[in-house]
């Protein structure tokens, strides 16, 4: 199985959480099988946005959900 990697971000009501404001406004930036061509997604759209501290993008590793046993003790941070 691939390892799938979901990027997306929105507005979230503090910017150290993860309480995305409105759901139907969420940018869905893409779905990705590599961690590199994720984060580089991710990074591309975050820095657009650096300027607002209400906007986030996060990386979610779809895989570890398919398929939580694969990859435990592994840490990824993005």
């Amino acid at each position: 199985m691939s390892k799938l990697h979901l990027v997306f971000g929105g507005r979230v009501r503090d910017p150290r959480g993860l309480d995305f404001v409105n759901l139907d406004e969420i940018d869905f930036v893409g779905l990705f099988e590599s961690y590199a061509d994720a984060e580089d997604a991710w990074r591309s759209r975050a820095q657009r946005t650096v300027d607002d501290a209400e906007m986030k993008y996060v990386v979610v590793h779809l895989h570890r959900l398919l398929e939580p046993e694969s990859d435990i003790g592994t840490v990824s941070a993005a």
